[in-house]
């Protein structure tokens, strides 16, 4: 496996808690999926999930440099955390149609928080292709 590409994302949690402030339900709706959301809710400092999750959620997009637009849609990317703590990602729509095109094989992902910020760092992976003869 190669790197080939890399997206970093910085949130404020002022930030989330401005636009759940602003539109509530939808902002949630729209933006992180059913588990996602139960997922922060499970949790002591929802906004701190909420803003991690948006970070990667970013950090993602970036990596495939296609910003939001072409058919994508937040909830094309969910990030939950594996059985032993670590965030993984998964992609669908035309998100993953994107990413397939490009060679993305892989994608891992590192989220960390201070007191206010949380920060999401990306990386995608493909597949090194044989040397020809």
């Amino acid at each position: 496996m190669k790197i080939i590409a890399h997206g970093i994302d910085l949130v404020d949690f002022g930030r989330i808690e401005q636009m759940l402030s602003r539109h509530g339900e939808h902002f949630l709706r729209r933006v992180f999926t059913a588990r996602e959301l139960a997922d922060a809710d499970a949790v002591k400092n929802r906004i701190e999930k909420l803003s991690g999750r948006f970070a990667a959620k970013e950090a993602v997009m970036k990596l495939v440099g296609t910003g939001w637009r072409d058919g994508i849609a937040w909830t094309d990317i969910e990030v939950v955390n594996n059985a032993l703590g670590r965030p993984v990602v998964a992609i669908s729509g035309r998100l993953k149609e994107l990413a397939d095109r490009d060679g993305i094989e892989q994608i891992t992902l590192s989220i960390t928080h201070t007191s206010q910020f949380a920060i999401a760092s990306a990386v995608a992976f493909a597949a090194v292709q044989p040397a020809q003869p």
